[in-house]
């Protein structure tokens, strides 16, 4: 007997204990969130028979925040927001309490204020109230930005330093003036607000410059305009090729440099047009500072570093060639070829001195940032192949270091046509037996026919 009371006791005691409710807090849009944006905490508890509860809201594990509500709501949050907030439950008709919750961090992070300052033909962003926790988007490109036509490739966007809760925007970019710009929205944005847009097959008029911007909550919290990112399509076979004198993608300051456009019908059609660095916008070539175009040749008298870019030939149609990568560097550069290297071709590169008493270096060259040969005016590859693909660069001790230039390398012409004639030779070396297999069946299927014939015949 007092066996059984003890475990009634016991029972009693549980079920009264397991009764006493634990609230859980969560926070909207995010734990993480930037000044200005409206944040509700929102404190939940769960028991059965209590339909009302008074709820009191602790930040920082003291005080009050002000709010008897389940709900409470930071309509424009700032800094002194931030904290740890818990809650905890009364019944309104009744006895019954709740525990106190867990405690729930809120951080609150500052907003950028943007001075943009012009200036000739120079843009400075000048950043003096701008931190790594500002809310900022942020695009990437994947695999590449330079694509083929047919080529697939992604827009990444996201929002630094927080993942939760954004939807995100799509929009080209067109440049009114040098401190104008018009943002178009995609027609269908709304298939990359998960932060990813993906086009499976680019053609050539997905070419242009992409931004995007997220915002979250309710009312919508907007971060700026994110980078701007460059989505470039060139066709399979493009009909026009840009020459470049001197032949190399590498040019020091204070120099000539020309840029001409060449096709079979030597058509005046083509216009130069580049995308710079330090623009990071769609323009012609003959809006640099020293830049002029004559029929399809814009000639740059007098370079500077601000005219490193991507450059490249363009018809009235949107008909583009392959794009060049010029840089443009004082003092020390990699002389290397501006087209891509054929297979089994030879490749030369050598380190250039902006001084013409010695214009050759002896210098140590490097691939992908590893020394690959040592102390030579020159570096030669007799039979390129795929494996010799990558960044080049050369470094003198004294003159300094020369910028890094992509080699790339294609498939030589002569291997698919090798290719092909051996596959028609052994065409051409089995059709004498497969002709007389052929007459010979032919010739069977007759004799069968004649027989049954007879035998018809014969009955």
């Amino acid at each position: 007997m007092t066996h059984l009371l003890l475990v009634l006791i016991s029972n009693i005691y549980s079920q009264y204990t397991e009764e006493i409710p634990k609230p859980t807090v969560t926070i909207k849009p995010a734990q993480h969130v930037f000044r200005g944006e409206t944040v509700t905490l929102r404190c939940d508890i769960y028991a059965e028979g209590v339909s009302s509860w008074r709820y009191s809201w602790y930040k920082d594990s003291s005080g009050n925040a002000s709010s008897d509500q389940q709900e409470h709501t930071f309509s424009y949050v700032t800094e002194s927001d931030a904290g740890k907030y818990s809650c905890y439950g009364g019944e309104r008709e009744g006895s019954r309490t709740s525990r106190r919750s867990d405690e729930v961090t809120l951080t609150v992070s500052g907003e950028c204020d943007h001075l943009f300052t012009y200036t000739h033909k120079f843009i400075m962003l000048l950043m003096s109230d701008f931190s790594a926790s500002d809310p900022r988007a942020v695009l990437s490109v994947s695999p590449q930005t330079w694509l083929t036509e047919g080529d697939p490739v992604t827009l990444i966007c996201e929002v630094n330093g927080s993942s939760t809760g954004w939807t995100f925007s799509w929009f080209t970019v067109t440049v009114l003036s040098y401190n104008r710009y018009r943002y178009d929205l995609l027609s269908d944005s709304s298939r990359g607000a998960g932060g990813n847009y993906t086009v499976s097959s680019a053609a050539l008029n997905h070419t242009g410059v992409y931004v995007c911007r997220a915002k979250r909550g309710e009312p919508a919290y907007n971060t700026p305009h994110s980078n701007k990112q460059l989505i470039w399509v060139t066709g399979v076979s493009p009909p026009v090729s840009l020459i470049v004198r001197p032949n190399r993608t590498q040019h020091f300051t204070s120099v000539s440099l020309s840029l001409s456009c060449e096709d079979q019908s030597n058509s005046t059609e083509w216009t130069v047009r580049k995308y710079t660095d330090s623009w990071r916008w769609l323009e012609d070539c003959s809006s640099s500072v020293s830049g002029s175009q004559t029929g399809s040749t814009c000639t740059i008298t007098d370079t500077i570093p601000y005219d490193t870019g991507v450059y490249w030939c363009e018809s009235e149609s949107g008909e583009k060639s392959h794009p060049v990568n010029i840089t443009v560097h004082p003092d020390v550069i990699l002389e290397s070829p501006v087209h891509p290297v054929i297979e089994g071709e030879t490749l030369t590169l050598r380190c250039l001195y902006q001084n013409k008493t010695t214009p050759n270096l002896r210098a140590d060259f490097y691939k992908d940032g590893s020394l690959i040969q040592s102390q030579t005016t020159e570096m030669i590859i007799s039979t390129v192949s795929k494996t010799h693909e990558g960044f080049y660069s050369c470094k003198h001790r004294a003159r300094g270091e020369s910028p890094k230039s992509w080699i790339s390398v294609t498939a030589s012409h002569s291997g698919s046509q090798i290719s092909v004639l051996h596959t028609l030779s052994s065409v051409l070396a089995v059709s004498p037996y497969l002709l007389v297999t052929v007459v010979l069946i032919f010739k069977c299927c007759r004799m069968r026919a004649a027989s049954v014939e007879e035998q018809e015949t014969a009955i």
